[in-house]
């Protein structure tokens, strides 16, 4: 077994570390008071040609593999996590108009996406719903001009700054609902308003509700088949979820870094703190937990570049990575004392933002659930939870 990065892999990452060490970490602060969307992050990682890794060269992208993505993303975090978001559109939203979009789309939205010109997200989350994405009630009915959409999302990432969304609906043809489908919506569609939440992290990208009446998307924005959307989004969160584990373990592992240099550095009681167990063990015992969690993240990817199931896999990353996190950098601000509570430090920054990945795509609840159906059935054990075959 090789658990190198390819020579490829390891230039990608030099790059992204310098760049956000250089770069994104002396704004991070900035950027979360300011609550700026970073455009120039995003255009930066197109000029990277990082925006095209998992489209296909045919049109237009840089494949360079689900691996690399986890690489840029976990990178990233460690100069800024709110920017590291960006990398869960670049793997869900290029996949489904590159699989998925038809050729307006893809000229009309997909150029602009690679070229870091343009934002897309997705909205998926309905209020009444949470986790529970089966269970949208938003319509698509189906009209001789197209299909008109009415309904609201919430919890959109990067609800202010998008310039479209996919947007998951069931589509209603002659009454019948034909299922989850996947439209192309751009924001200023007519009957489209979008209106912020006030996050306690991950402020420079936000989140927010955007609602539809009676908004009319053409046919040539559908994405796939009627009926088809559920699942492309579910195999969409088998990349994501793992990419937002490596994000929480990205920023919790800079922490690390640098409390092990307050530690050398710092005295107490005519001695280095570092010479305390009490100082050490915690130290040691985050580092061997992440250093596993963020191994086995790279093996779920893997296995999606290599074509083989990963469901399990990928709900597993998802709710150890970001609780595993949380507790390293929790740990981080304690061993630096009072000092380590203030602002001036970007620990309780990325201990705000860490919280939010333990929610995103899914609870830990959810992710466990997940991992329980996959090892004893599909039909034992329900997402709505009940039991049996």
């Amino acid at each position: 077994m090789n658990f190198e990065f390819t020579p490829e892999q390891q230039m990608l990452r030099a790059a992204v570390r310098a760049y956000a060490e250089a770069e994104l970490a002396p704004a991070y602060r900035d950027r979360d008071t300011s609550g700026e969307f970073p455009f120039d992050v995003w255009r930066r990682l197109a000029d990277m040609e990082i925006t095209g890794l998992a489209v296909s060269e045919a049109n237009g992208g840089n494949p360079g593999g689900y691996v690399a993505i986890g690489i840029v993303a976990e990178e990233l975090a460690r100069g800024d996590h709110s920017s590291a978001y960006l990398m869960l559109i670049t793997p869900i939203v290029g996949e489904l108009l590159d699989r998925w979009g038809t050729d307006r789309a893809k000229k009309d939205w997909l150029t602009r996406f690679l070229a870091g010109t343009s934002v897309i997200s997705l909205a998926v989350t309905e209020s009444s719903g949470g986790s529970d994405a089966a269970a949208m009630r938003m319509k698509a009915v189906a009209t001789p001009d197209g299909y008109r959409l009415t309904g609201e999302k919430s919890g959109v990432t990067m609800t202010m700054a998008v310039d479209a969304l996919i947007v998951f609906a069931r589509a209603v043809v002659d009454g019948v609902d034909k299922g989850i489908t996947a439209f192309l919506v751009p924001m200023d569609a007519p009957g489209v308003s979008r209106h912020p939440i006030d996050d306690m992290g991950a402020r420079s990208i936000g989140r927010g509700i955007v609602a539809f009446d009676d908004v009319l998307v053409p046919v040539d924005y559908r994405l796939g088949e009627e009926g088809t959307g559920f699942r492309e989004v579910m195999i969409g969160f088998d990349c994501t979820r793992v990419i937002l584990a490596l994000m929480s373990i990205g920023a919790a592992m800079k922490s690390i870094e640098e409390t092990l240099e307050y530690a050398r550095q710092r005295t107490s009681f005519g001695r280095p703190l570092a010479a305390n167990q009490g100082v050490q063990f915690p130290l040691a015992e985050h580092h061997t937990k992440l250093e596993m969690a963020r191994l086995y993240c790279y093996y779920a990817l893997w296995l999606r570049d290599t074509g083989r199931p990963h469901t399990r896999e990928a709900a597993a990353c998802k709710w150890i990575g970001p609780e595993l996190s949380v507790a390293a950098i929790h740990d981080c601000m304690i061993l630096h004392g009072h000092y380590g509570w203030t602002r001036d430090l970007p620990l309780e920054l990325r201990l705000r933002d860490v919280i939010g990945t333990e929610i995103a795509d899914g609870t830990p609840q959810i992710a466990k659930s997940v991992v329980a159906r996959e090892l004893l059935g599909r039909g034992f054990v329900r997402l709505d939870g009940t039991v049996g075959r």
